[in-house]
């Protein structure tokens, strides 16, 4: 992890967004990829997170450009503080052995400026209490939050931030948005608090969960914005829908994890093309109705779908490590976070610098894909 200067400058037209999958220690793949989109000038306008993308979501709404890739560097680092030993022996079977100790220390010990266990004999037995509902305690998770994050930037709406959390009440999806609302550490935490390991947060009476158990991905909130705008998303995910077959149990929790988490992004993305190509048809055929049928009622519901709005969405899909177990999105050691960091940065770096990117062209209200980061004719 190292903080870099960086340029805020953006000379593009569309609105940047930033949609960050949730993912707990693979989030370090994210900051990597801000820092470097940040560098070759694609500050974000609005940022939408899930869980750990929540988190950096808000570091990076919730401070000035020129800090943020140092906050991001500091919140990291101090979350894997505990952990910075390397495996004595080099091979993938030694690797693994590592990941998943290093895993199992977390689980044990928690994380420093994130969360700690609860003592065995603290759990209560009250139905409902705070202590009988996970195995950690996120209070120090709150503080980080606290002091990393300036909430009063957030709320002045200079950049957009939106995070998702499900109310478990209702099981309902809920976004949280700053142009909608104010936002505090309790929305980033509720949108992170995955049992059962992590506490329900209250918000005006609601309890909320991780918005991992609906949905992993930001990326439908971002689309579904109405009216739409000329926008540029990068679509930043940890969890690749693409594997291979597993080969043991542990294979199987990962995979499992891989496809469930995945939130099938790119399917997504083809289907927003599709839907997309069809509001444009309906904006021209509007277009060209005559006087005497513009105010049918017909006509004006089909207007009310119309959107000519160009929309570039870049997939930046971090790839699986063949020494990866089913623990990596809770193996919080400084090598890992490191190399997810690394990695982000590589496929940003990539694809900005492919041809095929470098080609591109002013958006001319149509959807483009930009899958590109290991492609090898680049």
């Amino acid at each position: 992890m190292q903080c870099q200067p960086q340029s805020d400058q953006n000379t593009k037209s569309e609105k940047t967004v930033l949609a960050l999958q949730g993912g707990g220690a693979l989030g370090a793949y994210q900051a990597g990829a801000y820092q470097e989109l940040a560098a070759n000038g694609h500050e974000p306008d609005w940022v939408a997170g899930i869980s750990i993308g929540a988190i950096n979501a808000a570091l990076i709404a919730g401070n000035p450009p020129e800090k943020r890739a140092e906050r991001l560097c500091t919140f990291w680092e101090t979350i894997s503080s505990h952990l910075r030993a390397k495996p004595f022996w080099p091979g993938e079977q030694i690797r693994a052995g590592f990941n998943d100790a290093s895993a199992s220390l977390t689980a044990t010990f928690g994380l420093p400026g994130f969360f700690t266990p609860r003592p065995p004999l603290s759990f209560s037995r009250l139905p409902g209490a705070s202590n009988a509902l996970s195995y950690y305690d996120t209070g120090p998770l709150r503080r980080t939050l606290e002091e990393l994050v300036d909430f009063d930037l957030i709320n002045s709406k200079k950049t957009r931030l939106s995070v998702g959390a499900v109310n478990i009440r209702t099981g309902n999806f809920t976004y949280f948005d700053n142009y909608r609302q104010s936002i505090g550490p309790e929305h980033i935490m509720a949108s992170g608090a995955l049992p059962p390991g992590f506490p329900p947060v209250e918000i005006e009476g609601e309890y909320y969960w991780d918005g991992g158990l609906v949905s992993n991905t930001p990326l439908q909130y971002v689309l579904d914005e109405v009216p739409r705008l000329d926008m540029l998303i990068f679509q930043v995910d940890v969890f690749s829908a693409r594997g291979p077959m597993p080969q043991n149990l542990s294979d199987v929790t990962e995979r499992d994890k891989d496809i469930r988490y995945s939130s099938r992004t790119r399917l997504n993305t083809d289907v927003f093309r599709h839907g997309q190509a069809l509001r444009r048809a309906a904006h021209r055929l509007v277009s060209k109705l005559p006087d005497a049928l513009r105010d049918d009622p017909d006509a004006k519901l089909v207007q009310g779908l119309c959107c000519n709005a160009a929309v570039t969405i870049v997939h930046l899909i971090k790839q699986r490590r063949d020494y990866a177990t089913q623990s990596k999105d809770f193996e919080f050691s400084r090598l890992s976070l490191d190399e997810h960091w690394q990695a982000g940065q590589s496929d940003v770096h990539h694809t900005l610098h492919h041809k095929k990117w470098l080609a591109r062209t002013k958006p001319n209200n149509d959807v483009r894909v930009f899958d590109l980061a290991h492609d090898v004719d680049g």
